[in-house]
């Protein structure tokens, strides 16, 4: 029996049920949305009744959504894959408003984000909250899983916490497969398996540079605009996220694209062909794999509470990442894979003219330690406990 491991999400989805008729869990397939509705059990204000739209037979019983749904109005209705079935989307208003808008009506689970499951954005406006699952980060790790071995195999939990190597590489491998087979074209992208693998390893070799539309549409033989097109939907299906530009006042002329990432490092590794750890300390793609890891994790900790960029000037002065709330710059931080880092004159004047509260290299060794000019060198798993208590939720 596969041991199940707590998520940080649980406390917020259940503040949430508490108010709202339908939460929505959306995040990539196999993240873990359906464990964490599993652990929700006896802790709703109502019991819990589950159906799987990939279920033929659960698929068969919502013919007549509206009379089959009615009848278990006592109960907190599941429905797990709800992109399977965009149709239920107005039935589920329906339902909800004869019954006033009770809270903890509906948990709906996704592959896709709200954009992408349209309906759901239009039809259900006002009456759902969306949770964003993420892979395994940092800070939810049992004990026994290094950080090394997370950011090699990312955090997806049948490769995190696969029994051997070998089974976690296929897992992933399989992973890549059916998400190009099968599921994107569930999600709607119509392409072939071959081009759409070409595409998605094009990304990885990219990742943590500035994303060139131009150079991806002459490589690929399609237009630019497809190029972009794609990646929306890439994204859409979390399966790599973009990072876009500190917004600022400053004369100095800042890079407007965004930067691209592959948002889980263990498939980042698959897609560059590295088959193990040792093999990605020669590898001339570790520090961008090193920079995308750091990028997963702080993201999936701060989520909504800051907006984050990066800082790039045409001149090459640059930070990596920027979190901020409102216009105030909180945090600048630089991520560097080295045990002695230091800081370039470009990093020192992205920091002089971000002006933010707090200036930081983050590694990955556990130690905390200033430098000059009022930065501080942090372990990664250091800096996510900071913002995890600069943060602690009201619930």
């Amino acid at each position: 029996m596969n041991k199940i491991y707590n998520r940080k999400y649980i406390p917020e989805i259940i503040k949430l049920s508490s108010y709202f008729p339908v939460v929505g869990i959306i995040g990539a397939r196999q993240v873990g949305k359906t464990t964490i509705v599993k652990m929700l059990m006896h802790k709703l204000s109502k019991p819990l009744h589950y159906l799987d739209l990939e279920s033929p037979s659960d698929y068969h019983k919502l013919q007549n959504p509206e009379l089959y749904l009615s009848a278990l109005n006592d109960k907190c209705v599941v429905i797990d894959e709800i992109q399977t079935k965009p149709e239920l989307f107005p039935v589920l208003r329906s339902l909800i408003d004869k019954n006033n808008g009770e809270s903890c009506q509906f948990i709906i689970t996704g592959s896709a984000t709200p954009d992408l499951l349209l309906q759901s954005t239009e039809t259900l406006a006002g009456r759902i909250a969306y949770v964003d699952i993420h892979p395994f980060s940092i800070d939810e790790l049992p004990g026994f899983i290094s950080p090394e071995h997370h950011w090699f195999w990312g955090g997806f939990p049948k490769a995190l916490f696969a029994p051997d190597d070998l089974l976690a590489a296929k897992w992933i491998e399989n992973f890549i497969k059916t998400y190009i087979e099968r599921d994107l074209r569930l999600l709607g992208l119509s392409a072939e398996p071959l081009f759409l693998r070409r595409f998605w390893t094009m990304l990885a070799h990219m990742n943590g540079n500035i994303v060139n539309y131009s150079t991806l549409s002459s490589s690929l033989g399609i237009a630019v605009n497809t190029v972009k097109r794609y990646i929306d939907f890439f994204e859409h299906a979390f399966l790599i996220h973009r990072l876009y530009s500190f917004s600022s006042n400053i004369k100095k002329r800042l890079v407007k694209s965004p930067k691209l990432f592959i948002s889980d490092t263990g498939i980042l590794h698959n897609l560059l062909g590295i088959k193990s750890l040792d093999e990605l300390y020669g590898h001339p793609a570790l520090g961008n794999s090193w920079e995308a890891y750091c990028i997963n994790q702080i993201l999936s900790t701060v989520r909504e509470k800051y907006t984050a960029s990066f800082f790039r000037t045409h001149d090459g002065s640059e930070c990596d990442l920027v979190l901020s709330k409102g216009n105030v710059p909180c945090y600048s931080i630089e991520i560097k894979f080295s045990e002695t880092p230091k800081l370039t004159r470009g990093n020192l004047f992205a920091f002089s003219t971000i002006k933010a509260k707090k200036n930081y290299i983050v590694v990955m060794k556990d130690e905390r330690y200033p430098i000059k000019d009022n930065n501080e060198v942090v372990g990664i798993k250091n800096f996510i406990e900071e913002l995890i208590n600069q943060n602690q939720p009201t619930i």
